[in-house]
């Protein structure tokens, strides 16, 4: 059985994450390393984003590190609309295209540019649709864009078998903890 799980979470801005070598974007690509890591090992073989700046260009850039170990593996960007970069700054715009050149499916769901939020929402519904699991950098206690998918995929799994993994603020903590241990030399 194919596996297919999406990836999603807070946009770096939501996170207050505004530069690539913010020390917080390391230790949450070691939280997602972590995770997206397991679900390759469990037999995962494709992930889906909608390449959103923040979690999910995080997690494309750690489902790349982790390619040459898992070959079978690939990576799908199925954004919500078309040109959702277009608004970006040149340096965002040349990250996601870099990201967008190395996965091995990219499309639009909508094939206009953006009209209405529904578009979102459509692009939610079939990543859930196309997916075994969700691996969600989300915290109820912290609101943010992920909120909504968080609650789409909660009602989803009332009538759908979809297995949700979360990354919460307490396991981010956790990493930075773990990766000062290291570095203080107390492991």
């Amino acid at each position: 059985m194919v596996s297919t799980w999406t990836v999603t979470g807070y946009k770096s801005f939501e996170l207050g994450i505004f530069k690539s070598s913010d020390p917080a974007v390391a230790y949450i690509k070691k939280a997602l390393k972590k995770e997206i890591s397991i679900l390759l090992e469990e037999g995962m073989e494709w992930l889906l984003i909608s390449g959103q700046l923040g979690v999910e260009c995080w997690a494309a850039e750690v489902f790349f590190e982790l390619r040459d170990e898992y070959p079978h593996a690939k990576l799908a960007v199925l954004t919500p609309f078309l040109n959702q970069e277009e608004k970006w700054n040149e340096e965002n715009q040349a990250y996601y295209e870099n990201i967008l050149s190395q996965a091995d499916f990219v499309e639009s769901v909508s094939k206009q540019p953006y009209k209405s939020p529904a578009q979102f929402r459509n692009k939610s519904l079939l990543l859930l649709n196309k997916s075994d699991g969700l691996l969600i950098v989300y915290d109820e206690e912290r609101e943010g864009s992920p909120q909504y998918m968080w609650k789409m995929a909660s009602d989803f799994q009332k009538e759908h078998p979809l297995d949700v993994r979360q990354i919460t603020f307490y396991d981010l903590q956790t990493v930075v903890e773990e990766e000062q241990m290291k570095e203080n030399d107390w492991w």
